[in-house]
């Protein structure tokens, strides 16, 4: 690993830490800013947030006990960085964000626990699938990466299709002030998880891609996903609360 490779990772990790850190503190603390019926999609933010921080930290310290920096080099310990922390929390943090959307959206009881039921069961299958085609597959084993790459795309369509399709209606009879700022957050969780398939595949079509431009692109999704996808949470809890909505 290159000094400059070394130094990137240390500081995205940080930033990570601090950022989610910051957020959780955020979000359990504006509980009391919003109505009770938004009370439970901050408790989803924070809780998000603060699965994320566990799972950094845990991250930055096989990180540090993998490479050192000694004499002006990186050198390998013989450990491991292990990645499987992030989908340890990738499985409890996606079932929750969508959790967080389809609450503010405040839909009928029936249809929370429908549509909250099938979301969270498609993310679950979706996470496993892509744990089991990075970390479980060995890298040069291109075909059977791109195999599981291709299930995991089964449930992700059908998430995407619930997000633009599904909730197109549900969304257009949100307040007329509040409509926008939903359809935003929606997109925003659209846009930031289609980051992760595409840094998937790096090492498929580049080989030579630094395992460190992985954890980078994963790392810089993660903040958009969980805690800027958290803030408009927030934005909207807080909106709909001051016209009792």
């Amino acid at each position: 690993m290159q000094v400059a490779d070394y130094n990137l990772l240390y500081n995205s990790l940080s930033f990570a830490i601090a950022t989610f850190g910051a957020s959780t503190v955020f979000f359990f603390c504006q509980r009391s800013q919003v109505a009770p019926a938004y009370k439970t999609s901050l408790t989803l933010a924070g809780l998000v947030c603060l699965i994320a921080l566990y799972h950094y930290f845990r991250i930055f310290e096989s990180f540090n006990d993998a490479y050192i920096f000694q004499d002006g080099l990186v050198k390998e310990t013989g450990g491991q960085l292990n990645v499987s922390y992030r989908y340890v929390g990738w499985l409890l943090t996606v079932p929750l964000l969508l959790l967080e959307l389809v609450l503010v959206i405040r839909l009928t009881r029936e249809e929370t626990f429908s549509v909250g039921t099938k979301l969270t069961v498609a993310a679950i299958i979706m996470v496993l699938l892509g744990y089991s085609g990075e970390v479980l597959v060995d890298t040069n084993q291109i075909q059977e990466r791109w195999v599981y790459w291709s299930l995991a795309m089964l449930p992700f369509l059908y998430i995407l299709y619930y997000l633009i399709i599904k909730l197109k209606h549900p969304i257009s009879k949100q307040p007329k002030n509040v409509r926008s700022l939903v359809s935003n957050a929606r997109w925003l969780l659209i846009l930031s998880w289609a980051i992760y398939p595409i840094v998937y595949l790096l090492p498929i079509f580049d080989p030579s891609t630094s395992y460190i431009n992985l954890q980078i692109g994963y790392t810089v999704a993660d903040i958009f996903s969980l805690a800027l996808f958290g803030i408009m949470i927030y934005l909207i809890a807080q909106r709909k609360s001051d016209i009792g909505a």
